[in-house]
């Protein structure tokens, strides 16, 4: 499978459903590589599920440049999107310093930012004119959970589902190839699906959009606690590898 570019993403809107895993690791990264998974993102939830933090937010534009080399090492034939963390684009100066560090120091193809407001049109239109791609994110934002109050399914009336709608717009004008609509719920993530002429990438958002992303951890079920509830794991390798790591105590405790 050749690497996609973005005017791949743009075309396949309306003609095949997108997959994208999150990856952290390098050997993660060469399993990937080999299948037909269509982008990978480096995303901040690394924090969570790698670096054990509570939020995303302690992560900085460090973490996310040496978990995306790794990534792009182990993965050379794919489409690479890295996170932009918390605090990295607070302003347009610090925006487009982080941003192009990001970008060359990785190796990616594209980065990714929450947010959909003017400002954040702004940025993004910035980006993207110095030869950035940017992939916007819309619905729940992990790196403003504090300020939203929690995690919860977004647009659920018609005052939130009107904003995120104008959001996604707004995206769309300042040259974002692709949204991710987290937690937005499926009947507006199919509206903006629908009035959108770049693809969106659902996690919790139901399945009338233009694609699908995972938290590949959650898919594999590594950790201890359950995956979210819009997540249904394929394995459950906590376990695995937790009767494997007793299998070898036992093993050398009992071996002559």
């Amino acid at each position: 499978m050749k690497k996609l570019t973005t005017r791949d993403i743009r075309k396949f809107k309306g003609q095949k459903k997108l997959s994208v895993l999150t990856c952290y690791d390098f050997q993660t990264a060469q399993i990937i590589n080999e299948s037909e998974l269509d982008m990978i993102l480096v995303g901040d939830s690394l924090g969570n599920v790698i670096l054990g933090y509570e939020t995303t937010i302690p992560v900085t534009i460090d973490n996310m440049i040496l978990f995306g080399q790794a990534v792009r090492r182990g993965a050379p034939n794919k489409f690479v999107i890295v996170d932009m963390p918390f605090g990295s684009y607070s302003d347009i100066d610090e925006a487009t310093h982080n941003g192009i560090k990001l970008f060359q120091q990785t190796q990616a193809e594209a980065i990714k930012l929450e947010g959909g407001s003017s400002w954040h049109a702004k940025l993004i239109e910035h980006l993207t004119l110095n030869g950035i791609p940017v992939m916007g994110h819309l619905g729940l934002r992990p790196q403003s959970v504090h300020a939203m109050g929690g995690y919860y399914t977004h647009g659920k009336d018609d005052q939130s589902s009107q904003l995120i709608l104008e959001e996604a717009k707004r995206l769309e004008e300042a040259g974002c190839f692709a949204i991710v609509l987290e937690c937005v719920e499926k009947n507006l993530a199919q509206q903006i699906s629908d009035s959108l002429s770049i693809p969106t990438i659902g996690i919790g958002s139901g399945s009338m959009v233009d694609g699908q992303v995972l938290v590949i951890n959650d898919l594999l079920h590594e950790g201890v606690k359950d995956p979210p509830r819009f997540c249904t794991p394929l394995a459950n390798l906590y376990q695995t590898k937790k009767k494997v790591i007793e299998d070898y105590i036992n093993n050398t405790k009992t071996s002559s």
